[in-house]
Protein backbone atom coordinates (compact mmCIF):
# COMPACT_ATOMS: atom_id res chain seq x y z
CA UNK A 1 0.00 0.00 0.00
CA UNK A 2 1.72 3.42 -1.03
CA UNK A 3 0.33 6.66 1.18
CA UNK A 4 0.21 10.26 0.02
CA UNK A 5 0.74 13.30 2.44
CA UNK A 6 1.31 16.81 1.98
CA UNK A 7 -0.72 20.28 2.66
CA UNK A 8 -3.80 21.76 1.01
CA UNK A 9 -2.86 21.77 -3.08
CA UNK A 10 -0.19 20.27 -2.68
CA UNK A 11 -1.17 17.71 -5.89
CA UNK A 12 -1.59 14.66 -3.88
CA UNK A 13 -5.10 13.55 -5.15
CA UNK A 14 -3.58 13.93 -8.72
CA UNK A 15 -0.74 12.18 -8.11
CA UNK A 16 -2.99 9.40 -6.59
CA UNK A 17 -4.84 9.25 -9.86
CA UNK A 18 -1.95 9.24 -11.52
CA UNK A 19 0.00 6.67 -9.64
CA UNK A 20 -3.14 4.37 -9.61
CA UNK A 21 -3.24 4.53 -13.56
CA UNK A 22 0.30 3.66 -13.43
CA UNK A 23 0.78 0.25 -11.39
CA UNK A 24 -2.85 -0.57 -11.72
CA UNK A 25 -4.54 -0.10 -8.74
CA UNK A 26 -7.00 1.04 -6.93
CA UNK A 27 -7.10 4.29 -5.62
CA UNK A 28 -8.68 5.86 -2.82
CA UNK A 29 -9.39 9.48 -2.17
CA UNK A 30 -10.01 11.58 0.99
CA UNK A 31 -13.76 13.13 0.93
CA UNK A 32 -13.97 16.26 0.32
CA UNK A 33 -16.60 17.76 -1.72
CA UNK A 34 -19.31 15.74 0.09
CA UNK A 35 -17.66 16.62 3.63
CA UNK A 36 -20.47 18.59 5.02
CA UNK A 37 -18.26 19.81 7.80
CA UNK A 38 -15.54 21.32 5.92
CA UNK A 39 -16.93 24.90 5.00
CA UNK A 40 -18.35 25.02 8.64
CA UNK A 41 -14.68 24.53 9.74
CA UNK A 42 -13.70 27.53 7.52
CA UNK A 43 -16.00 30.05 8.78
CA UNK A 44 -16.07 28.84 12.07
CA UNK A 45 -12.10 29.78 11.88
CA UNK A 46 -12.57 33.05 10.51
CA UNK A 47 -15.06 33.88 13.36
CA UNK A 48 -12.83 32.64 16.14
CA UNK A 49 -9.82 34.96 14.71
CA UNK A 50 -12.11 37.72 14.65
CA UNK A 51 -13.50 37.66 17.88
CA UNK A 52 -10.15 36.89 18.91
CA UNK A 53 -8.65 40.07 17.42
CA UNK A 54 -11.99 41.51 19.38
CA UNK A 55 -10.35 41.14 22.95
CA UNK A 56 -12.17 37.17 23.56
CA UNK A 57 -9.17 35.06 24.14
CA UNK A 58 -11.19 32.30 24.80
CA UNK A 59 -12.67 32.07 21.40
CA UNK A 60 -12.53 28.67 19.90
CA UNK A 61 -14.12 27.23 16.76
CA UNK A 62 -17.18 24.75 17.17
CA UNK A 63 -16.52 22.92 14.67
CA UNK A 64 -12.41 21.77 14.87
CA UNK A 65 -13.00 18.60 16.75
CA UNK A 66 -15.66 17.70 14.87
CA UNK A 67 -14.27 18.02 11.69
CA UNK A 68 -11.07 16.13 13.03
CA UNK A 69 -13.41 13.49 13.99
CA UNK A 70 -14.77 13.34 11.09
CA UNK A 71 -12.09 13.07 9.14
CA UNK A 72 -10.45 10.29 11.71
CA UNK A 73 -13.66 7.77 11.16
CA UNK A 74 -13.23 8.62 7.31
CA UNK A 75 -9.31 7.79 7.45
CA UNK A 76 -9.58 5.08 9.70
CA UNK A 77 -12.13 3.08 7.32
CA UNK A 78 -10.65 4.25 4.12
CA UNK A 79 -6.82 2.54 5.75
CA UNK A 80 -8.83 -0.58 6.53
CA UNK A 81 -9.83 -0.74 2.70
CA UNK A 82 -6.70 -0.01 1.42
CA UNK A 83 -4.59 -2.54 2.89
CA UNK A 84 -6.27 -4.89 2.00
CA UNK A 85 -4.10 -5.45 -1.69
CA UNK A 86 -0.81 -4.39 -2.56
CA UNK A 87 0.39 -0.80 -3.91
CA UNK A 88 -3.54 0.48 -3.48
CA UNK A 89 -2.92 4.66 -3.21
CA UNK A 90 -4.28 6.95 -1.10
CA UNK A 91 -4.85 10.58 -1.18
CA UNK A 92 -4.13 11.17 2.23
CA UNK A 93 -3.91 9.26 5.59
CA UNK A 94 -4.25 8.81 9.07
CA UNK A 95 -0.96 9.07 10.07
CA UNK A 96 -0.78 13.08 9.53
CA UNK A 97 -4.26 13.22 10.86
CA UNK A 98 -3.00 14.47 14.41
CA UNK A 99 -0.86 17.08 13.20
CA UNK A 100 -4.26 19.36 12.18
CA UNK A 101 -5.42 18.80 15.80
CA UNK A 102 -2.19 19.74 17.09
CA UNK A 103 -2.47 22.98 14.97
CA UNK A 104 -6.02 23.79 15.64
CA UNK A 105 -5.37 23.53 19.53
CA UNK A 106 -2.56 25.41 19.85
CA UNK A 107 -3.79 27.91 17.83
CA UNK A 108 -6.76 28.45 20.10
CA UNK A 109 -9.36 26.79 17.43
CA UNK A 110 -10.09 23.88 20.03
CA UNK A 111 -9.73 23.18 23.17
CA UNK A 112 -7.12 21.38 25.21
CA UNK A 113 -9.98 18.93 26.05
CA UNK A 114 -10.87 18.07 22.74
CA UNK A 115 -7.52 17.39 21.78
CA UNK A 116 -6.75 14.87 24.77
CA UNK A 117 -9.96 13.16 23.52
CA UNK A 118 -9.07 13.24 20.19
CA UNK A 119 -5.55 11.71 20.88
CA UNK A 120 -7.78 9.16 23.46
CA UNK A 121 -9.35 7.79 19.90
CA UNK A 122 -6.83 8.07 17.81
CA UNK A 123 -4.61 6.03 19.85
CA UNK A 124 -7.06 3.32 20.04
CA UNK A 125 -7.75 3.11 16.58
CA UNK A 126 -3.94 2.86 15.49
CA UNK A 127 -3.98 0.06 18.41
CA UNK A 128 -6.96 -1.68 15.96
CA UNK A 129 -5.47 -0.92 12.82
CA UNK A 130 -2.93 -4.02 12.73
CA UNK A 131 -5.67 -6.31 13.42
CA UNK A 132 -8.10 -5.09 11.06
CA UNK A 133 -6.02 -5.58 7.76
CA UNK A 134 -3.35 -7.77 6.34
CA UNK A 135 -0.69 -4.75 6.61
CA UNK A 136 0.52 -3.42 9.07
CA UNK A 137 2.08 -0.16 7.66
CA UNK A 138 2.35 1.33 4.21
CA UNK A 139 4.99 0.14 1.78
CA UNK A 140 5.71 3.27 0.93
CA UNK A 141 4.75 7.25 2.49
CA UNK A 142 4.98 9.72 -0.60
CA UNK A 143 5.23 13.91 0.39
CA UNK A 144 4.77 16.23 -2.00
CA UNK A 145 6.32 19.25 -0.28
CA UNK A 146 5.76 22.76 -1.90
CA UNK A 147 5.97 25.97 -0.95
CA UNK A 148 3.53 28.84 -0.11
CA UNK A 149 3.16 30.52 -3.19
CA UNK A 150 3.13 26.57 -5.04
CA UNK A 151 0.29 26.16 -2.72
CA UNK A 152 -2.24 29.14 -3.35
CA UNK A 153 -1.56 29.01 -6.81
CA UNK A 154 -2.95 25.47 -7.34
CA UNK A 155 -5.56 26.53 -4.15
CA UNK A 156 -6.84 28.81 -6.61
CA UNK A 157 -6.99 26.92 -10.05
CA UNK A 158 -9.43 24.49 -8.32
CA UNK A 159 -11.40 27.43 -7.10
CA UNK A 160 -13.18 26.21 -3.75
CA UNK A 161 -14.92 29.31 -2.39
CA UNK A 162 -13.50 28.26 1.48
CA UNK A 163 -10.05 27.65 0.73
CA UNK A 164 -9.53 30.84 -0.95
CA UNK A 165 -7.36 33.71 1.02
CA UNK A 166 -9.19 36.46 -0.93
CA UNK A 167 -12.54 35.52 0.64
CA UNK A 168 -10.93 34.75 4.28
CA UNK A 169 -7.72 36.45 4.89
CA UNK A 170 -7.21 34.63 8.40
CA UNK A 171 -6.25 31.49 6.25
CA UNK A 172 -2.99 33.18 4.97
CA UNK A 173 -1.77 32.60 8.59
CA UNK A 174 -3.61 29.34 8.79
CA UNK A 175 -2.10 28.32 5.36
CA UNK A 176 1.48 28.92 6.69
CA UNK A 177 1.22 27.16 9.61
CA UNK A 178 0.31 24.42 8.29
CA UNK A 179 3.50 24.51 6.21
CA UNK A 180 5.39 24.55 9.18
CA UNK A 181 3.60 21.56 11.05
CA UNK A 182 4.24 19.75 7.72
CA UNK A 183 8.06 20.26 8.04
CA UNK A 184 8.05 19.02 11.40
CA UNK A 185 5.84 16.26 10.55
CA UNK A 186 7.95 14.85 7.50
CA UNK A 187 11.32 15.04 10.36
CA UNK A 188 9.41 12.99 12.73
CA UNK A 189 7.68 10.20 10.31
CA UNK A 190 9.09 6.62 10.99
CA UNK A 191 5.99 4.39 10.39
CA UNK A 192 7.28 3.57 6.72
CA UNK A 193 10.08 4.17 4.51
CA UNK A 194 9.66 7.93 3.18
CA UNK A 195 10.17 9.55 -0.48
CA UNK A 196 9.82 13.13 -0.36
CA UNK A 197 9.04 14.91 -3.60
CA UNK A 198 9.68 18.49 -4.73
CA UNK A 199 6.00 19.88 -6.06
CA UNK A 200 7.63 23.06 -6.71
CA UNK A 201 10.07 21.80 -9.50
CA UNK A 202 7.64 19.27 -11.22
CA UNK A 203 4.65 19.90 -12.78
CA UNK A 204 3.45 16.01 -13.06
CA UNK A 205 -0.03 17.04 -13.89
CA UNK A 206 0.29 19.10 -16.92
CA UNK A 207 3.59 18.68 -18.21
CA UNK A 208 4.69 14.41 -19.49
CA UNK A 209 7.92 15.01 -18.89
CA UNK A 210 7.69 15.85 -14.74
CA UNK A 211 5.42 13.19 -14.64
CA UNK A 212 7.55 10.64 -15.85
CA UNK A 213 10.52 11.93 -13.76
CA UNK A 214 8.36 11.64 -11.07
CA UNK A 215 6.97 8.07 -11.90
CA UNK A 216 10.17 7.21 -12.04
CA UNK A 217 11.75 8.49 -8.31
CA UNK A 218 8.43 6.37 -7.41
CA UNK A 219 8.87 3.65 -8.74
CA UNK A 220 13.00 3.05 -8.78
CA UNK A 221 12.14 3.54 -4.51
CA UNK A 222 9.41 0.78 -4.83
CA UNK A 223 12.13 -1.10 -6.58
CA UNK A 224 14.77 -1.06 -4.21
CA UNK A 225 12.04 -2.14 -1.32
CA UNK A 226 11.47 -4.98 -2.90
CA UNK A 227 7.76 -4.25 -4.11
CA UNK A 228 8.21 -4.15 -7.99
CA UNK A 229 10.36 -7.08 -10.03
CA UNK A 230 13.04 -6.37 -12.31
CA UNK A 231 10.77 -7.30 -15.28
CA UNK A 232 7.77 -4.55 -13.77
CA UNK A 233 10.17 -1.85 -13.38
CA UNK A 234 11.45 -2.95 -17.46
CA UNK A 235 7.80 -2.78 -18.60
CA UNK A 236 7.61 0.83 -16.92
CA UNK A 237 10.73 2.27 -18.28
CA UNK A 238 9.19 0.54 -21.52
CA UNK A 239 5.97 2.47 -21.80
CA UNK A 240 7.64 6.02 -20.61
CA UNK A 241 9.94 5.67 -23.27
CA UNK A 242 6.97 5.30 -25.77
CA UNK A 243 5.14 7.73 -24.17
CA UNK A 244 7.65 10.77 -24.98
CA UNK A 245 7.81 9.69 -28.27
Amino acid sequence: MITLSGIIGSGKSSMTEILANELGTKAFFEPVEDNPVLPLFYKGNEIAAQKRAEGDKEATNPYAYLLQTYFLNKRFKMIKEAMKDDNNILDRSIYEDELFMKMNTEMGNATEVEYQIYQSLLANMMEELPFAAKKKSPDLMITIHVSYETMIKRINKRGRDYELVENDPSLVDYYKRLLKYYDEWIESYSVSPLLVINGDQFDFVDNINDRITMLELIENKLYKLGKLTDAQLNNFKERHQKQLL
